[in-house]
């Protein structure tokens, strides 16, 4: 390794190499042509400036002055690309080299001044790139090495035109790295295409993926999920956290929540330019915002510090979406949180997700306001700032606080100003709470409305009928039994009176159908259509009838179409071409061949 790398290190205190920096400096991989897979935060940005370095240096310690660039770095999106610049800033400052960036969403005639300068090393995404040597603002003549990062996901976007254009124009003696999550077999084809004799270098296994990442699998109900989103939040109170879901219109809606709940949030979508999106990220490494809540794509490849928790408000499409938003915690030796939320309706989904990507999720509840609360308390409890002996700065204050309070009023207030600082989490129902069981109906009067089956009566157009017409709840109407001239209608005791009186001295509902008082309810047997009490309509006429042989209202057949001549074959049947073929002599009749092997 060169000695400005080493330095570079050592000033940033890596004593020891991640195993995919160790596979890819192995010494008889030395400019070789490189297909690397390596999971997400495993230290890939450094193994490859690392291992380009000895193909950019030569055998000299520094690099000469800038001119055309002696090596591409290729990344899918520009949050990914202007963090790769950054870290190869760094590692090669002391051998005296210049990084510059191409990215879409920047000032290109920035980018154009910046190459005219000169640099060394050029970071970029493909479509931006792709433009600059179109325009003849970059010249490849000098390239050396050309890496391509998360060449997978680059190719998911679309870029597999631009990347084979920009592969073709730079010249074929160079080396070229291709590092991927995974390797399907268009990353096959494509280092086939433009790598010579590549070395494998396959670092991912599925017992060790994501190792110092915590999967917690938490089931919600449906109308909880957000507010599950909160509490978890709350519960671990992580320095930095990333909340993932699917679209934008979801980001905005969480974002304004969280933010209205008193979290120091920011958002990160595509619809966001590119300074907003810098403005974000920078609030976060900086400390002024704690929660990033952001789409897939917009948040691909971007590594925040201290990010101890990943929450997937949404669930992915895919386990390698999974892996790579999880990915974004439990980076070089970190430990991290990836917490699922996981609704009824997802839960299929998220066993199936889990599964494919090899991962075990502890299941759990999401954590209520108690489990909020008490970890709230034993925060509180376990901080150390309890065993610092009082300042000479405080310490008058602290006199005459305990001269002036109980020690029990003292510690109320702390408690109030310690829970002021933090939102109040929220109550979450059982996520496998079942509704209810239904009350018995009660007591109960039965009556007789005009028409049955013979009316096509179905319960579906009672139930609203009784409801408008006669002020009835859906509770306080038990069963319709339809019999074939009249339908039995149960009526909760209570509402009787209400009942009568809004039928009316003619006893009428609706002023035509009459209304009667029965016995009591029609013996069980065949016929009888039911309704649940409190059920909503059915939108299809009751089954009972089907099966007790009730039809339909009998309708006329309509009467067949008169049937004229067909028209000539081919032509469209109009009055104009029947005309035609009126008048045209018709030809005498061929006679009919005869068939030898017939006769």
């Amino acid at each position: 390794m060169k000695k400005a790398l080493a330095e570079a290190l050592d000033a940033r205190g890596y004593d020891t190499l991640t195993p995919v920096q160790q596979a890819v400096l192995a010494p008889e991989l030395a400019g070789r042509d490189l297909l690397v897979s390596a999971q997400t935060g495993s230290g890939k940005t450094l193994g490859f400036g690392l291992a380009i370095a000895p193909t950019l240096l030569g055998e000299a310690e520094t690099f000469g002055p800038a001119g055309a660039p002696l090596a591409l770095v290729i990344a899918p999106t520009r949050e990914l690309a202007m963090q790769v610049r950054r870290e190869l800033t760094w590692l090669y400052d002391g051998a005296g080299a210049t990084v510059a960036s191409c990215v879409g969403g920047m000032d290109m005639r920035d980018e154009r001044r910046a190459l005219d300068r000169g640099a060394h090393v050029v970071v970029a995404t493909p479509g931006r790139l792709r433009d600059h040597i179109t325009r003849g603002s970059v010249d490849l003549t000098a390239i050396r090495a050309i890496v391509l990062d998360e060449a997978d996901e680059m190719l998911d976007l679309g870029f597999r035109e631009d990347l084979e254009f920009i592969l073709g124009e730079a010249p074929t003696a160079r080396q070229t790295l291709l590092f991927s999550a995974t390797v399907p077999a268009a990353i096959a084809r494509l280092a086939e295409s433009y790598q010579t004799n590549a070395e494998r270098v396959a670092t991912t296994t599925g017992a060790s993926q994501h190792a110092d990442i915590a999967y917690h699998a938490l089931t919600v109900s449906a109308r909880d999920a957000e507010n599950a989103i909160i509490n978890v939040l709350r519960f671990h109170e992580a320095p930095n956290a990333i909340v993932f879901c699917n679209t934008r219109a979801m980001v905005n809606r969480l974002t304004t929540r969280l933010s209205n709940r008193g979290f120091s949030v920011v958002a990160l979508s595509g619809e966001l330019s590119q300074a907003e999106r810098t403005h974000a990220l920078q609030a976060m490494r900086d400390g002024r915002a704690r929660v990033c809540v952001a789409t897939d794509v917009a948040a691909r490849g971007i590594d925040l510090p201290n990010l101890d928790l990943v929450v997937h408000a949404e669930l992915p499409g895919s386990h390698e979406t999974l892996l790579h938003r999880s990915g974004r915690t439990g980076r070089a030796g970190r430990k991290g949180i990836s917490a699922l939320i996981v609704p009824p309706s997802a839960m299929k989904k998220a066993h199936r997700l889990l599964g494919w990507a090899k991962l075990r999720a502890e299941w759990n509840p999401a954590p209520g306001a108690d489990a909020v609360i008490e970890r709230d308390r034993q925060r509180m409890l376990d901080d150390p700032a309890w065993a610092e002996p009082v300042p000479d700065t405080r310490r008058e204050t602290v006199d005459a606080l305990l001269a002036r309070f109980t020690p029990e009023q003292i510690a109320d207030a702390y408690l109030r100003l310690h829970g002021d600082r933090h939102s109040a989490p929220e109550d979450l129902s059982e996520p496998d709470a079942k509704p209810a069981p239904r009350a018995a109906f009660g007591p109960s009067v039965w009556f007789a409305l005009q028409g049955g089956r013979d009316r096509d009566v179905e319960p579906r157009r009672v139930l609203p009928m009784l409801c408008k017409a006669a002020g009835l709840t859906r509770e306080e109407i038990g069963a319709i039994r339809i019999q074939a001239d009249e339908t039995l209608v149960e009526i909760r005791a209570t509402a009787e009176p209400r009942f009568i009186k809004a039928l009316g001295p003619d006893m009428s509902l609706g002023g035509n159908t009459a209304v009667r008082r029965a016995d009591g309810p029609p013996a069980s047997g065949p016929g009888l259509a039911k309704h649940k009490p409190g059920a909503k309509p059915r939108p299809k006429t009751d089954k009972a009838e089907a099966r007790d042989g009730a039809t339909k209202p009998w309708r006329k057949p309509a009467a067949p179409k008169p049937r004229g001549p067909k028209p000539p074959a081919g032509k469209p049947s109009s009055k104009k071409n029947r005309q035609r073929a009126a008048d045209k002599p018709s030809k005498p009749a061929k006679p009919a061949r005869r068939n030898p092997d017939r006769d």
